[in-house]
């Protein structure tokens, strides 16, 4: 007597590109064992949506309108602690890796990998595996090394990095220049760094801060 099929692997696409999203839905479908269950343009949906029951793995979008992936990935994770999630995106700075997996990401796929990659990956996410590229790994592993920023030091990055001054930087946090001058010091430090134009591409290289 044959053995009924497996259940398809029910996977949700979140990401705000239609064109793009479209072919990502056409690809999974395509598999003898997938199916697109859901799709969603925004994080917010797909967190309001996702009921465990519902989605096996989550393909997940990096740069999405208001809530991010990185905080639709924590969100998820809240409501599922069991959710397995696939970053796939176009950015693939050591931050951006870094930020993923501490939010709960089993694994992290650029969009110009195969098509044979993002399948196999899915398919080994949904048997339990956490795997990651061979050149995401090492992004990873670049970030692993490097110290983390605190709040205050990424607000004072960000502003260093819109090229506001240590006065301007000072009057938009209602901290002294010398505090400024002092995040400035351990930030150099942190970042490996000399003054501020090499803070600046270093914050946007790493992906630490992100323009537009």
């Amino acid at each position: 007597m044959t053995p009924p099929p497996a259940p398809a692997i029910r996977v949700l696409i979140v990401d705000d590109h239609p064109t793009f999203r479209m072919g990502l839905a056409a690809l999974v479908n395509s598999q003898p064992d997938m199916t697109v269950a859901a799709e969603f343009e925004s994080g917010e949906r797909a967190v309001e949506a996702y009921e465990p029951s519902h989605y096996d793995v989550v393909l997940m979008d990096l740069r999405l309108p208001g809530m991010g992936g990185v905080e639709a990935t924590l969100g998820i994770m809240n409501r599922d602690p069991q959710a397995r999630i696939v970053v796939l995106t176009t950015y693939d700075t050591d931050e951006d890796v870094y930020r993923a997996i501490q939010a709960g990401a089993k694994s992290y796929l650029l969009k110009d990998m195969s098509t044979e990659q993002i399948i196999g990956t899915l398919r080994a996410v949904y048997n339990g595996l956490a795997e990651l590229p061979s050149t995401v790994a090492q992004r990873l592993d670049e970030r692993l090394k490097r110290q983390n920023l605190t709040a205050r030091e990424q607000e004072v990055l960000l502003l260093l990095v819109k090229g506001r001054s240590n006065k301007e930087i000072a009057a938009s946090l209602f901290i002294s220049e010398e505090t400024v001058k002092s995040h400035l010091k351990t930030l150099f430090g942190k970042l490996g760094v000399r003054d501020r134009t090499d803070a600046a591409i270093s914050a946007i290289r790493h992906g630490i801060v992100h323009l537009g």
